[in-house]
Protein backbone atom coordinates (compact mmCIF):
# COMPACT_ATOMS: atom_id res chain seq x y z
CA UNK A 1 0.00 0.00 0.00
CA UNK A 2 1.64 3.54 -1.06
CA UNK A 3 1.49 6.53 1.21
CA UNK A 4 -1.22 8.01 -1.46
CA UNK A 5 -3.66 5.20 0.04
CA UNK A 6 -3.48 3.25 -2.72
CA UNK A 7 -3.18 5.51 -5.32
CA UNK A 8 -0.11 4.99 -8.32
CA UNK A 9 1.74 8.26 -7.63
CA UNK A 10 2.72 7.95 -11.02
CA UNK A 11 -0.83 8.43 -12.79
CA UNK A 12 -4.21 7.90 -12.10
CA UNK A 13 -4.96 4.03 -12.33
CA UNK A 14 -8.06 2.71 -12.66
CA UNK A 15 -11.42 4.27 -11.76
CA UNK A 16 -10.11 7.72 -11.46
CA UNK A 17 -11.09 9.10 -15.05
CA UNK A 18 -12.75 5.92 -16.21
CA UNK A 19 -10.16 4.47 -18.29
CA UNK A 20 -6.95 1.98 -17.43
CA UNK A 21 -3.27 3.42 -17.68
CA UNK A 22 -1.52 1.25 -20.63
CA UNK A 23 0.96 -1.06 -19.13
CA UNK A 24 4.92 -0.83 -20.55
CA UNK A 25 4.43 -4.60 -21.78
CA UNK A 26 1.53 -3.20 -24.21
CA UNK A 27 3.44 -0.10 -25.91
CA UNK A 28 5.95 -2.74 -27.70
CA UNK A 29 8.62 0.69 -28.37
CA UNK A 30 9.25 1.06 -25.14
CA UNK A 31 10.22 -2.93 -24.67
CA UNK A 32 13.60 -4.57 -25.99
CA UNK A 33 13.10 -8.09 -25.71
CA UNK A 34 15.79 -9.16 -28.83
CA UNK A 35 18.62 -9.21 -27.14
CA UNK A 36 20.20 -10.40 -30.36
CA UNK A 37 18.96 -7.71 -32.53
CA UNK A 38 19.63 -5.26 -29.73
CA UNK A 39 23.71 -6.34 -30.32
CA UNK A 40 24.03 -6.99 -33.99
CA UNK A 41 22.30 -3.86 -35.02
CA UNK A 42 23.45 -1.51 -32.27
CA UNK A 43 24.24 2.20 -32.85
CA UNK A 44 27.88 1.24 -32.20
CA UNK A 45 30.15 -1.09 -33.33
CA UNK A 46 30.67 -4.62 -31.16
CA UNK A 47 33.54 -6.77 -31.23
CA UNK A 48 34.67 -9.84 -29.06
CA UNK A 49 38.41 -10.58 -29.25
CA UNK A 50 40.33 -13.63 -28.21
CA UNK A 51 43.23 -12.17 -25.31
CA UNK A 52 45.69 -12.06 -28.92
CA UNK A 53 43.01 -9.85 -30.63
CA UNK A 54 41.70 -12.56 -32.99
CA UNK A 55 37.87 -11.35 -33.76
CA UNK A 56 35.62 -13.90 -32.47
CA UNK A 57 32.28 -12.00 -32.86
CA UNK A 58 31.45 -9.05 -34.57
CA UNK A 59 28.34 -7.19 -34.80
CA UNK A 60 26.36 -6.07 -38.60
CA UNK A 61 26.83 -2.01 -37.20
CA UNK A 62 30.53 -2.48 -37.45
CA UNK A 63 30.34 -4.93 -40.27
CA UNK A 64 28.65 -2.39 -42.34
CA UNK A 65 30.84 0.58 -41.56
CA UNK A 66 33.67 -1.79 -42.67
CA UNK A 67 32.41 -3.43 -45.70
CA UNK A 68 33.58 -6.24 -44.41
CA UNK A 69 31.39 -9.97 -44.85
CA UNK A 70 31.40 -11.86 -41.25
CA UNK A 71 33.61 -14.52 -42.71
CA UNK A 72 36.68 -12.53 -43.59
CA UNK A 73 37.23 -10.89 -40.39
CA UNK A 74 35.72 -13.78 -36.97
CA UNK A 75 39.02 -15.93 -36.89
CA UNK A 76 40.99 -14.59 -39.59
CA UNK A 77 41.74 -11.45 -38.64
CA UNK A 78 43.08 -9.38 -35.44
CA UNK A 79 41.17 -6.07 -34.06
CA UNK A 80 44.55 -4.21 -34.61
CA UNK A 81 44.77 -5.00 -38.61
CA UNK A 82 41.54 -3.21 -38.56
CA UNK A 83 43.13 0.19 -37.77
CA UNK A 84 45.77 2.34 -39.86
CA UNK A 85 49.45 1.94 -39.55
CA UNK A 86 49.57 4.58 -36.73
CA UNK A 87 46.81 3.18 -34.93
CA UNK A 88 48.85 -0.49 -34.83
CA UNK A 89 51.46 0.98 -33.23
CA UNK A 90 49.69 3.01 -30.94
CA UNK A 91 47.67 -0.03 -29.64
CA UNK A 92 50.47 -2.32 -29.30
CA UNK A 93 52.61 0.13 -27.72
CA UNK A 94 49.83 1.97 -25.47
CA UNK A 95 46.69 0.24 -25.77
CA UNK A 96 47.13 -2.96 -25.37
CA UNK A 97 49.47 -2.66 -22.44
CA UNK A 98 47.46 -0.19 -20.61
CA UNK A 99 43.83 -2.82 -20.64
CA UNK A 100 46.12 -5.81 -19.83
CA UNK A 101 47.25 -3.38 -16.69
CA UNK A 102 43.86 -1.76 -16.03
CA UNK A 103 41.38 -4.51 -17.06
CA UNK A 104 39.60 -1.76 -18.78
CA UNK A 105 40.73 1.50 -21.18
CA UNK A 106 37.86 3.89 -22.63
CA UNK A 107 37.69 7.00 -25.33
CA UNK A 108 40.35 6.52 -27.03
CA UNK A 109 40.38 8.04 -30.32
CA UNK A 110 41.50 5.78 -32.97
CA UNK A 111 40.97 5.57 -36.86
CA UNK A 112 40.10 2.20 -38.51
CA UNK A 113 40.77 1.42 -42.28
CA UNK A 114 37.96 0.48 -44.26
CA UNK A 115 37.61 -2.51 -46.95
CA UNK A 116 37.67 0.15 -49.73
CA UNK A 117 41.04 1.77 -47.28
CA UNK A 118 38.58 4.50 -46.20
CA UNK A 119 40.10 6.27 -42.94
CA UNK A 120 37.47 6.21 -40.51
CA UNK A 121 37.71 7.93 -37.02
CA UNK A 122 36.44 6.21 -33.98
CA UNK A 123 36.49 6.29 -30.20
CA UNK A 124 36.98 2.62 -28.40
CA UNK A 125 36.15 1.56 -25.05
CA UNK A 126 37.61 -2.25 -23.89
CA UNK A 127 37.00 -4.02 -21.14
CA UNK A 128 38.06 -7.52 -19.96
CA UNK A 129 36.00 -10.24 -19.12
CA UNK A 130 37.07 -12.47 -16.84
CA UNK A 131 36.10 -16.24 -16.13
CA UNK A 132 34.69 -17.41 -12.65
CA UNK A 133 38.55 -17.95 -11.12
CA UNK A 134 39.14 -14.28 -11.84
CA UNK A 135 41.20 -15.70 -15.00
CA UNK A 136 41.11 -13.38 -18.64
CA UNK A 137 38.86 -14.79 -21.65
CA UNK A 138 38.49 -12.32 -24.13
CA UNK A 139 38.28 -8.72 -24.82
CA UNK A 140 35.09 -6.58 -25.28
CA UNK A 141 35.01 -3.46 -27.26
CA UNK A 142 32.92 -0.97 -28.37
CA UNK A 143 33.67 1.31 -31.01
CA UNK A 144 31.91 4.80 -31.56
CA UNK A 145 31.53 6.89 -35.07
CA UNK A 146 33.59 9.39 -34.54
CA UNK A 147 33.77 11.51 -37.63
CA UNK A 148 31.28 14.07 -36.79
CA UNK A 149 33.53 14.88 -33.62
CA UNK A 150 36.48 14.90 -35.02
CA UNK A 151 35.29 17.38 -37.76
CA UNK A 152 33.73 19.46 -34.99
CA UNK A 153 37.21 19.32 -33.35
CA UNK A 154 39.15 20.47 -36.16
CA UNK A 155 36.35 23.50 -36.90
CA UNK A 156 37.00 24.27 -32.97
CA UNK A 157 41.19 24.04 -33.92
CA UNK A 158 40.76 25.98 -37.29
CA UNK A 159 38.76 28.98 -35.06
CA UNK A 160 41.14 29.12 -32.19
CA UNK A 161 44.23 29.23 -34.31
CA UNK A 162 42.27 31.96 -36.33
CA UNK A 163 41.14 33.84 -33.04
CA UNK A 164 44.84 33.71 -32.03
CA UNK A 165 46.43 34.98 -35.51
CA UNK A 166 43.61 37.85 -34.94
CA UNK A 167 45.15 38.31 -31.36
CA UNK A 168 48.75 38.68 -32.73
CA UNK A 169 47.49 40.92 -35.10
CA UNK A 170 45.85 42.76 -32.43
CA UNK A 171 49.60 42.91 -30.42
CA UNK A 172 51.18 43.32 -33.55
CA UNK A 173 48.68 46.74 -34.34
CA UNK A 174 49.20 47.80 -30.36
CA UNK A 175 53.16 47.70 -30.42
CA UNK A 176 53.07 49.90 -33.38
CA UNK A 177 50.68 52.72 -32.65
CA UNK A 178 52.53 52.67 -28.58
CA UNK A 179 55.61 53.22 -30.72
CA UNK A 180 54.53 55.97 -32.97
CA UNK A 181 53.12 57.33 -29.82
CA UNK A 182 56.76 57.84 -28.32
CA UNK A 183 60.10 59.18 -30.13
CA UNK A 184 62.27 56.49 -32.51
CA UNK A 185 65.38 57.36 -31.35
CA UNK A 186 65.77 59.21 -27.75
CA UNK A 187 68.15 62.24 -28.58
CA UNK A 188 70.89 63.66 -26.16
CA UNK A 189 72.17 67.18 -25.41
CA UNK A 190 75.70 67.34 -26.04
CA UNK A 191 77.97 66.54 -23.32
CA UNK A 192 75.10 65.14 -21.22
CA UNK A 193 73.46 61.30 -20.63
CA UNK A 194 69.71 60.57 -21.35
CA UNK A 195 67.92 57.51 -21.39
CA UNK A 196 64.60 56.31 -21.38
CA UNK A 197 61.78 53.46 -21.00
CA UNK A 198 58.54 52.58 -21.15
CA UNK A 199 56.94 49.42 -20.17
CA UNK A 200 53.29 48.81 -21.14
CA UNK A 201 50.63 46.79 -18.78
CA UNK A 202 49.03 45.26 -21.44
CA UNK A 203 49.82 44.05 -24.59
CA UNK A 204 45.94 44.37 -25.80
CA UNK A 205 45.92 47.93 -24.98
CA UNK A 206 47.70 51.29 -25.88
CA UNK A 207 49.17 52.96 -22.95
CA UNK A 208 48.02 56.66 -22.10
CA UNK A 209 52.57 57.28 -20.94
CA UNK A 210 54.54 59.35 -22.87
CA UNK A 211 57.70 61.43 -22.81
CA UNK A 212 60.36 63.22 -25.26
CA UNK A 213 63.03 65.16 -25.59
CA UNK A 214 64.06 67.74 -28.17
CA UNK A 215 66.39 70.07 -29.56
CA UNK A 216 65.42 73.68 -29.96
CA UNK A 217 66.80 76.30 -32.36
CA UNK A 218 68.71 78.55 -29.88
CA UNK A 219 70.99 75.70 -28.18
CA UNK A 220 68.22 74.56 -25.17
CA UNK A 221 66.19 71.49 -24.89
CA UNK A 222 62.88 70.82 -24.56
CA UNK A 223 61.65 67.59 -22.80
CA UNK A 224 58.60 66.06 -21.19
CA UNK A 225 56.88 63.00 -19.42
CA UNK A 226 53.11 62.46 -19.30
CA UNK A 227 50.14 60.31 -18.58
CA UNK A 228 46.95 60.60 -19.75
CA UNK A 229 43.71 59.05 -18.38
CA UNK A 230 42.66 55.68 -19.19
CA UNK A 231 43.74 53.22 -21.81
CA UNK A 232 42.84 52.28 -25.65
CA UNK A 233 42.22 53.97 -28.54
CA UNK A 234 40.83 56.91 -26.90
CA UNK A 235 43.74 57.63 -24.50
CA UNK A 236 46.12 57.42 -27.55
CA UNK A 237 44.71 59.56 -29.18
CA UNK A 238 45.14 61.92 -26.54
CA UNK A 239 48.12 60.64 -26.00
CA UNK A 240 49.03 61.81 -29.95
CA UNK A 241 46.91 65.45 -29.28
CA UNK A 242 49.01 66.02 -25.47
CA UNK A 243 52.52 64.72 -27.26
CA UNK A 244 52.06 67.19 -30.10
CA UNK A 245 50.67 69.87 -28.78
CA UNK A 246 53.77 69.98 -26.16
CA UNK A 247 56.21 70.19 -28.73
CA UNK A 248 54.93 72.49 -30.97
CA UNK A 249 53.80 74.72 -28.08
CA UNK A 250 57.84 74.60 -26.74
CA UNK A 251 59.33 75.16 -30.26
CA UNK A 252 57.15 78.43 -30.76
CA UNK A 253 57.47 79.65 -26.85
CA UNK A 254 60.31 77.68 -24.81
CA UNK A 255 58.23 78.10 -21.77
CA UNK A 256 56.97 74.97 -19.97
CA UNK A 257 54.59 76.74 -17.84
CA UNK A 258 52.81 78.38 -20.87
CA UNK A 259 53.15 75.49 -23.05
CA UNK A 260 51.25 73.25 -20.42
CA UNK A 261 48.40 76.75 -19.85
CA UNK A 262 48.63 76.31 -23.98
CA UNK A 263 47.53 72.10 -23.79
CA UNK A 264 45.19 72.83 -21.23
CA UNK A 265 43.50 74.76 -23.27
CA UNK A 266 43.48 72.50 -26.05
CA UNK A 267 42.60 69.44 -24.04
CA UNK A 268 39.64 71.80 -22.56
CA UNK A 269 38.12 72.45 -25.53
CA UNK A 270 38.20 68.88 -27.31
CA UNK A 271 37.33 66.80 -24.81
CA UNK A 272 35.72 68.32 -21.66
CA UNK A 273 32.48 66.08 -22.53
CA UNK A 274 34.69 62.74 -22.19
CA UNK A 275 36.50 64.08 -19.28
CA UNK A 276 40.08 62.90 -21.09
CA UNK A 277 42.89 65.03 -18.93
CA UNK A 278 46.79 64.30 -17.89
CA UNK A 279 49.28 64.70 -15.76
CA UNK A 280 52.52 66.05 -17.44
CA UNK A 281 55.65 67.45 -16.22
CA UNK A 282 57.81 69.62 -19.30
CA UNK A 283 60.62 71.54 -18.70
CA UNK A 284 63.57 73.62 -21.00
CA UNK A 285 67.05 72.49 -20.38
CA UNK A 286 69.81 74.46 -21.18
CA UNK A 287 73.07 72.70 -21.25
CA UNK A 288 76.15 74.40 -19.18
CA UNK A 289 79.01 73.31 -20.38
CA UNK A 290 81.50 75.64 -18.62
CA UNK A 291 80.98 73.82 -15.66
CA UNK A 292 79.85 70.03 -17.42
CA UNK A 293 75.99 70.64 -16.12
CA UNK A 294 73.07 71.94 -16.71
CA UNK A 295 69.71 74.10 -15.69
CA UNK A 296 66.28 72.89 -16.28
CA UNK A 297 63.08 74.99 -15.83
CA UNK A 298 60.46 72.59 -15.00
CA UNK A 299 56.36 72.81 -14.95
CA UNK A 300 54.28 70.16 -13.56
CA UNK A 301 50.31 69.62 -14.23
CA UNK A 302 49.47 67.36 -11.25
CA UNK A 303 52.06 64.89 -12.10
CA UNK A 304 54.43 63.00 -9.50
CA UNK A 305 57.66 65.12 -8.64
CA UNK A 306 60.75 65.01 -10.18
CA UNK A 307 63.95 62.95 -8.02
CA UNK A 308 67.22 64.60 -7.93
CA UNK A 309 69.82 61.90 -7.47
CA UNK A 310 73.44 64.13 -6.46
CA UNK A 311 76.63 63.60 -7.25
CA UNK A 312 77.36 63.12 -3.40
CA UNK A 313 74.73 60.70 -2.97
CA UNK A 314 72.16 62.56 -1.40
CA UNK A 315 68.60 62.44 -3.14
CA UNK A 316 65.64 64.69 -3.42
CA UNK A 317 62.50 65.17 -5.02
CA UNK A 318 61.80 68.65 -7.04
CA UNK A 319 58.77 70.22 -5.74
CA UNK A 320 56.27 71.21 -8.10
CA UNK A 321 52.40 72.24 -8.27
CA UNK A 322 49.60 72.47 -10.91
CA UNK A 323 46.71 71.26 -11.54
CA UNK A 324 45.60 68.12 -13.83
CA UNK A 325 46.13 69.12 -17.43
CA UNK A 326 42.47 69.63 -19.35
CA UNK A 327 40.77 68.77 -16.22
CA UNK A 328 39.58 72.61 -15.53
CA UNK A 329 39.02 75.95 -18.06
CA UNK A 330 41.53 78.29 -16.34
CA UNK A 331 44.31 76.28 -14.90
CA UNK A 332 47.85 78.52 -14.28
CA UNK A 333 50.68 76.50 -13.91
CA UNK A 334 54.44 77.93 -12.79
CA UNK A 335 58.30 77.45 -13.38
CA UNK A 336 60.71 75.92 -10.80
CA UNK A 337 64.22 75.64 -11.56
CA UNK A 338 66.85 72.64 -10.95
CA UNK A 339 70.22 73.62 -11.11
CA UNK A 340 71.94 70.00 -12.19
CA UNK A 341 75.95 69.87 -11.21
CA UNK A 342 78.53 67.50 -12.27
CA UNK A 343 77.47 63.56 -11.57
CA UNK A 344 73.85 64.79 -11.00
CA UNK A 345 70.66 62.96 -12.38
CA UNK A 346 67.22 64.16 -13.06
CA UNK A 347 65.07 61.20 -13.08
CA UNK A 348 61.10 61.61 -14.30
CA UNK A 349 58.31 58.69 -14.18
CA UNK A 350 54.65 57.86 -13.86
CA UNK A 351 52.66 57.44 -11.49
CA UNK A 352 52.57 53.69 -12.65
CA UNK A 353 55.88 53.19 -10.93
CA UNK A 354 54.89 54.55 -7.60
CA UNK A 355 51.70 53.09 -7.18
CA UNK A 356 52.42 49.15 -8.70
CA UNK A 357 51.64 46.87 -6.02
CA UNK A 358 54.63 44.71 -5.21
CA UNK A 359 54.60 41.43 -3.17
CA UNK A 360 57.10 43.01 -0.61
CA UNK A 361 55.27 46.46 -0.05
CA UNK A 362 55.54 48.05 3.43
CA UNK A 363 53.10 50.52 3.08
CA UNK A 364 49.58 50.53 4.45
CA UNK A 365 47.73 50.59 0.52
CA UNK A 366 50.43 47.57 -0.51
CA UNK A 367 51.56 50.30 -3.23
CA UNK A 368 54.99 50.69 -3.96
CA UNK A 369 55.14 54.66 -2.65
CA UNK A 370 57.49 57.72 -2.82
CA UNK A 371 59.22 56.85 -0.05
CA UNK A 372 60.38 53.13 -1.61
CA UNK A 373 61.00 55.18 -4.57
CA UNK A 374 63.27 57.63 -2.53
CA UNK A 375 65.33 54.74 -0.44
CA UNK A 376 65.78 52.79 -3.95
CA UNK A 377 67.19 55.90 -5.99
CA UNK A 378 69.71 56.84 -2.79
CA UNK A 379 71.08 53.06 -3.34
CA UNK A 380 71.92 54.15 -7.03
CA UNK A 381 73.43 57.25 -6.16
CA UNK A 382 75.26 59.04 -7.48
CA UNK A 383 74.81 57.11 -11.10
CA UNK A 384 73.66 58.75 -14.32
CA UNK A 385 70.97 58.42 -16.54
CA UNK A 386 71.82 55.15 -18.45
CA UNK A 387 72.48 53.15 -15.30
CA UNK A 388 69.67 54.73 -13.46
CA UNK A 389 67.10 53.73 -16.17
CA UNK A 390 68.58 50.27 -16.47
CA UNK A 391 68.35 49.87 -12.39
CA UNK A 392 64.21 50.91 -12.46
CA UNK A 393 63.41 49.12 -15.50
CA UNK A 394 64.67 45.91 -13.51
CA UNK A 395 62.85 47.06 -10.56
CA UNK A 396 59.91 47.30 -12.60
CA UNK A 397 60.27 43.59 -13.39
CA UNK A 398 60.41 42.74 -10.15
CA UNK A 399 57.04 44.22 -9.15
CA UNK A 400 55.74 41.00 -11.82
CA UNK A 401 51.53 40.96 -11.48
CA UNK A 402 51.49 44.07 -9.07
CA UNK A 403 52.42 46.62 -11.76
CA UNK A 404 48.74 46.95 -13.20
CA UNK A 405 49.59 49.90 -15.37
CA UNK A 406 51.93 51.53 -17.88
CA UNK A 407 54.73 53.13 -16.48
CA UNK A 408 57.27 55.53 -18.37
CA UNK A 409 60.83 56.76 -17.16
CA UNK A 410 63.27 59.26 -18.70
CA UNK A 411 66.63 60.46 -16.88
CA UNK A 412 69.05 63.03 -17.98
CA UNK A 413 72.43 63.17 -15.82
CA UNK A 414 75.64 65.71 -16.22
CA UNK A 415 79.01 63.64 -16.59
CA UNK A 416 80.88 63.51 -13.30
CA UNK A 417 83.47 66.14 -12.14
Amino acid sequence: MTATGGRDPLGPGPGDDGSARPSVAGCPALLEDDLEDLYENAPCGNLSTLLDGTIAKINGTLLAWLGYRREELVGRRRFSDLLTGGGRIYHETHFAPMLAMRGEIGGVALDLRTKDGVRMPVLVTSVVKAGSEGQPQLIRTAIFDAAMRRSYERELLSARKAAEREDERLRQLVSKLQRSLLPAVLQTPPGLDSAAYYRAASTDEVGGDFYDLFPLEDGRWGFFLGDVSGKGVEAAAVTALARYTLRAATVYNPDPAAALQNLNTVLWQEYRQDARYCTVVSGILTPTPAVNGFTAVIASGGHPEPLLLRADGSVHYHPTKGRIVGAFPNSRYTNTTVVANPGDTLLLYSDGLTEARPASSETADGRYGTAALARFAHSLAPTNATTAVAAVTELLRTFGAGLSDDTAILAISAPPA
